[in-house]
């Protein structure tokens, strides 16, 4: 896969105490006779190793969950493609799962040659341009891996993983970094070590044109995205000679086309090599131990010079650069302007910068064009890579407006950002949040192993790192404008993305794929020895309701209490037993309040108000709860639940705060129509309840015009006479929450009932329909939906088995099947979906999203697996095994406690389901899963969901699936 772009911070948490007096410095030590260094006062405890053959170890050790976050990292990604193969990094990314010759390979010496002809066919295929000759060279090249299959073990290294108990395995490939990711138990760290030192040391490039084309599917989703059509505008316009403009990640379509396994070989061995390489681990495991399993694992690795990117430096842009893009998603602007890369010493500025614009609550987009809905949206962030910089302007307009207007309305907050208009006590209550959201950082393993991962990849000095907020604290307001008045003039390209159809798509013909042999029954010398290496399982924890939940009273009020016993960090829920199904105004109010001030203070100001005390407040109205929740830490829980409080008691109305919500409201509308994603949602709730469903269960335009300030403002003030229940998670005990809560939070004497609730009954499925809405796009996306029956708790370890065994991961059978073998799609699964509430019914939800031209083959590949289920022994204890050990690692904690809790209550259970699970799923046979298939799902009826453009799909095929209905937008979404 391609790393989506996270843009958080890279920094770790630091305790708010320390940051005043404490010292970074690096440091060195030594254990079981390896030398590492660490930073002192650095929460995660980081250690750094570099062995003898320069092989980057990380190692952070926590005990809070008996599991490792594990990456293999190699510095190197797309900005490295060599440009006459763009994409390569990502490819061999892909091809890093399909094993060497001694997993993935039932006999690798009668493999090896006809891998060899594959290679040799498509240095001949890369090098042709006879459009004839090419078909034929293909056609070779299908019928060789056709004969190659027949001795490869397809997705051996997903079965490998999930088999010790793995989760999240996969992969992701960006500009400067490629990295492989599990999350292994930490009784199985022996096996995965062997695992992945085997996995690097000589990858066989199998199976590799089925899989190039789920590469190309790849590329197809990308093609049908407006956000990265405007992502890869931007980028090659701010760098018009660096690699980060001039390539993307996922590669030209032509390249895609014309692979040179000759070149991703030659890749490998350039970049793969231990002095370029991290593994970085963070879990419940000793140091000391661990780096020498690390060592013997991967010492057979041999340092090699790697080669740097060099790059010309980009010209200054003199004047704005203005492009403008269309696709059919909702418009959009999107400024960028180059700054310096990671290293720089105005990088820490550049941060800076990004939150003093916007932070969600008090930066100047926040304040001036959000909270005065001046836009429908607006945020910046600032993307360091290695060599340069980006700050990301991204807005949208709101009714009526065009987008030279919202490009100004940007501006002008850089304007203002240059000119000093921000509050002095700006950026020490931005500094003040951060050491908030850094110590929920270090909270979890698997943070602490992605933030030190990250900045391995960006060679940044860990050290700068752990002071990062304590440095942030120096800077001061002028330095702020100084930066913003060096790096932010008319330097800028903006992208202007209008509504329109794209004429640039290219057209490809789908190839002729014969589908291969997976031998998913099958399995390697290798992979039996690593199943059969000794591994203590960690005892099940289940949660006992009744001591790991302290209940209370405040009032009428129910009172659900978890203590955090390790740091300062709170989050108070008031849960109100009203919701959407009750009043479809809520989700209103809940919006509105946000724009509201009191007679003593305007919404600006409220918002300043939290920001300075690092809190923050959210309503948001669900189905049958609106909950409010205030978090924050501990020593400003009074202020912050004061100011809460009081804004509710004492909210004025604003008609003209209402009528700008409500045009944001229309705009919000007509971009969601526009958007392929929440149109399949509308389709799959269709299928569920039928035309009146919940997805359309809105107020109409009309309901929503007609509207009053005063009856949304009445309705967040009567909030509180709801029947409700107080959920607490954080450092202060339960009687001293009580003690403080009462004199802030006035519970009623006696609850107001919610009106009836609107009541929704999912619909049977007596025949097979097609559910389809036109949309602009390269693929076709389609879900197939089956009600089947009421909800029952000696169901659950049945569903969870086949959901792993049937579709929900890349070892199951839809996976192996749609992708693995036949090339049809990029993303596919299939799921047997459990109801939240214990009146409701199970559902049946597949998914196939593939090229338009392979929608047939698509479709009847989901059929036949749905009609008849292969029966794989292996793949079944497989299934078993996963279900076992995640529930044996399984920690659930902190708030998620109560909520697991609330969870049961819904499904009418009094203990912890998982229990039960533990206890029951290795008595699961492959008769009764087949049984299991053959009465819910071979041979019913189901309602398609299907997304697609009418150009591209014909509606002579679509009716060979059932009856069709073309379900209009108005129709979808209910205005």
């Amino acid at each position: 896969m391609i790393k989506k772009l996270t843009f958080a911070l890279v920094a770790i948490a630091i305790s708010v105490a320390t940051y005043a007096q404490s010292k970074f410095e690096w440091k060195e030590a030594s254990g079981n006779g390896y030398k590492y260094k660490y930073v002192t006062n650095d929460p995660t405890q980081a250690r750094f190793y570099t062995l003898k053959n320069g092989l980057t170890v990380i190692l952070s050790p926590t005990k809070k969950d008996p599991r490792i976050q594990a990456y293999v990292a190699i510095k190197a990604g797309s900005k490295t493609d060599p440009a006459t193969n763009t994409g390569l990094a990502h490819y061999l990314e892909h091809m890093l799962f399909k094993g060497t010759d001694k997993f993935g390979s039932l006999d690798w010496a009668k493999e090896k040659p006809e891998l060899d002809k594959i290679d040799a066919l498509y240095e001949q295929y890369n090098k042709s341009k006879d459009e004839a000759q090419r078909k034929a060279i293909y056609k070779k090249i299908d019928s060789i891996s056709g004969v190659a299959s027949k001795f490869a073990i397809a997705n051996e290294y997903d079965k490998m993983m999930a088999a010790m108990g793995a989760q999240g395995t996969n992969a992701f490939t960006s500009f400067e970094q490629t990295v492989y990711t599990d999350d292994v138990p930490s009784s199985a760290l022996d096996k995965y070590l062997a695992v992945q030192s085997e996995r690097f040391r000589n990858p066989i490039l199998r199976i590799f044109h089925t899989e190039l084309e789920a590469v190309y599917e790849e590329k197809n989703r990308s093609l049908d995205s407006d956000g990265s059509l405007v992502f890869e505008t931007l980028l090659s316009n701010l760098f018009q000679k660096h690699n980060y403009g001039q390539q993307t990640t996922i590669g030209t379509v032509e390249h895609l086309k014309n692979p040179s396994l000759v070149e991703i070989r030659k890749y490998f061995n350039n970049y793969y090599v231990p002095n370029n390489m991290g593994v970085i681990l963070s879990g419940d495991f000793n140091p000391d131990e661990v780096i020498a399993k690390i060592d013997k694992a991967f010492s057979y690795m041999k340092e090699k010079p790697v080669s740097k990117y060099t790059f010309s430096p980009e010209a200054p842009i003199a004047a704005p650069i203005v492009k403008e893009v269309v696709g059919p998603d909702a418009e959009s602007v999107t400024i960028g302007f180059r700054l310096p890369g990671n290293k720089d010493k105005d990088v820490l500025l550049a941060d800076l910068v990004g939150q003093v614009l916007t932070n969600g609550k008090a930066g100047l987009l926040d304040l001036n064009l959000v909270k005065k809905q001046k836009l429908l949206r607006a945020s910046a962030f600032t993307y360091p890579l290695i060599d340069y910089g980006i700050l990301y302007l991204s807005a949208a307009p709101t009714n009526g407006q065009t987008l030279d207007e919202v490009k100004s309305l940007v501006l002008a907050e850089i304007d203002n950002l240059k000119k000093g208009n921000f509050d002095d006590d700006l950026i020490p209550a931005i500094v003040n949040n951060i050491k908030k959201y850094k110590i929920q950082s270090t909270e979890n393993y698997g943070n602490r192993a992605s933030d030190l991962m990250d900045a391995f990849t960006s060679e940044l000095d860990w050290k700068t790192q752990v002071a990062y907020v304590n440095d942030l604290s120096k800077i001061k307001k002028e330095d702020v404008i100084a930066f913003a008045n060096k790096y932010l003039g008319d330097n800028y390209v903006a992208v202007l993305k209008r509504k329109g159809e794209r004429k640039d798509l290219v057209k490809i013909e789908k190839p002729a794929i014969t589908p291969v042999e997976t031998n998913a029954d099958k399995q390697s010398p290798f992979v039996k020895m690593v199943n059969d290496m000794p591994a203590t399982p960690a005892k099940p924890v289940f949660l006992d309701y009744g001591k790991d939940i302290l209940k209370s009273k405040l009032g009428k009020a129910e009172v659900l209490y978890v203590p955090n016993k390790d740091n300062s960090i709170y989050r108070l829920r008031f849960r109100y037993k009203t919701g959407t199904l009750n009043d479809l105004k809520l989700p209103l109010a809940a919006q509105y309040i946000q724009f509201l001030g009191t007679d003593k203070k305007s919404a600006e100001q409220i918002s300043k108000e939290f920001y300075k005390i690092a809190s923050s407040f959210n309503i948001s109205a669900g189905e049958e709860y609106t909950t409010v929740m205030i978090e924050g830490l501990q020593e400003n829980f009074e202020n912050a639940v004061k100011l809460y409080e009081d804004l509710v008691l004492n909210a004025k109305a604003d008609d003209k705060a209402l009528v700008a919500l409500k045009a944001r409201i229309a705009k919000s509308r007509k971009d969601a129509k526009l958007n392929k994603g929440a149109i399949m949602q509308g389709l799959t709730s269709y299928a569920l309840y039928g035309a009146k469903n919940k997805f359309n269960n809105v107020l109409s335009d009309a309901d929503l015009a007609a509207v009053t300030s005063q009856e949304l403002v009445d309705r967040v003030k009567n909030l509180n006479n709801y029947e409700q229940t107080v959920i607490y998670y954080g450092p202060a005990s339960i009687t001293e929450l009580t003690s403080k809560l009462a004199p802030l939070h006035k519970v009623p004497a006696t609850f107001v009932k919610a009106a009836e609730p609107k009541v929704f009954k999912q619909v049977a499925q007596s025949k097979n329909q097609v559910l389809f809405t036109n949309y602009e796009m390269v693929q076709a996306e389609t879900r197939w939906v089956r009600n089947t029956e009421t909800y029952d708790p000696k169901n659950t370890t049945l569903v969870n088995v086949f959901n792993n065994y049937f579709g929900g991961g890349m070892g199951s059978l839809v996976f192996q099947t749609i992708r693995e073998s036949k090339a049809l799609a990029y993303s596919t699964y299939g799921v047997y979906a459990s109801p939240s509430k214990k009146e409701d019914d199970y559902y049946m939800l597949a998914y196939v999203g593939s090229q338009a031209d392979k929608f047939n083959e698509a479709v009847g590949a989901m059929n036949e697996l749905l009609t008849t289920m292969p029966k794989l022994p292996v793949n079944l204890d497989l299934a078993k095994g996963q279900v076992k050990k995640d529930l044996e690692t399984e920690r659930i904690t902190q708030d998620g406690i109560i909520f697991n809790y609330l969870g049961a209550q819904q499904l009418g259970l009094k203990e912890d389901i998982r229990k039960q699970v533990y206890s029951s799923v290795d008595k699961v046979t492959l008769d009764e899963l087949n049984q299991f298939h053959q009465s819910h799902f071979s041979g019913k009826p189901y309602t398609y969901c299907l997304v697609a453009s009418d150009k591209k799909v014909s509606m002579d095929d679509l009716k060979k699936l059932g009856e069709v209905k073309t379900i209009s937008l108005e129709e979808l979404f209910g205005y």
